[in-house]
């Protein structure tokens, strides 16, 4: 196994294909060029409303199953949640922004990729080793560093869309570059060989599961 020290860069090297397989989602690439309609804006918003209100509820989950000797863990998620807490609300304001129906997607119901993304994350939390919900994080705040601001960028510019209909993917893009530091350190610190091994399988899966929600989006659009 890898030194602590390395476990970041090893779970990045771990998860280089499923990476890729998300990456290469065809909308991936037409948003990239600039080829986006409204219609797949506000889907892609859809979908990540149904995945991003349940963050908070998660990393309480996970909290809940650690032991008194991974306090220091908890802590870290303590401040995860206060980071985290209302950010499905950034997203229903910029789909009113973008001239959605944020209410109506509210009391919407997820597509069956996302429901399946959200339906695994949480089976890892509650009867899996909590500890690889982190391989969670690292797909969802990785693809963010890697896709968001520049994807804001070619949306507003393709759509002629007010700033304020971009909170969610600006804020993000900003905020998941301190992130991923900060989660380095925590997987760093994760130096048993069954976490690392919890972390790398969620994470390949959680590419896999996010992949298949932006292949699901041009159908959610039509």
């Amino acid at each position: 196994m890898p030194s602590p020290v390395d476990a970041y860069g090893c779970l990045a090297e771990s998860t280089r294909e499923a990476r890729g397989f998300l990456l290469s989602a065809p909308i991936i690439q037409r948003t990239l060029r600039g080829e986006v309609t409204r219609e797949l804006y506000v889907a892609f918003l859809t979908q990540a409303y149904h995945h991003v209100k349940h963050t908070v509820p998660l990393l309480m989950a996970v909290g809940s199953r650690l032991d008194d000797s991974r306090e220091w863990l908890r802590s870290e998620l303590v401040h995860y949640v206060e980071e985290e807490h209302g950010h499905e609300q950034w997203i229903l304001n910029d789909i009113a922004a973008s001239g959605g129906d944020a209410e109506g997607v509210r009391r919407s119901k997820p597509q069956v990729e996302t429901d399946a993304m959200v339906a695994y994350a949480y089976d890892v939390a509650m009867r899996r080793n909590p500890v690889g919900c982190f391989g969670m994080v690292f797909v969802l705040e990785g693809t963010s560093v890697a896709l968001a601001l520049e994807a804001a960028s070619r949306i507003q510019s393709a759509l002629a869309l007010p700033d304020r209909a971009f909170s969610y993917l600006r804020s993000h893009g900003k905020l998941d570059q301190e992130h991923t530091q900060h989660l380095a350190g925590i997987v760093n610190r994760l130096d048993a060989p069954t976490d690392q091994e919890a972390i790398t399988s969620c994470a390949n899966a959680m590419f896999w599961l996010y992949g298949n929600v932006f292949r699901s989006l041009e159908r959610v659009a039509a």
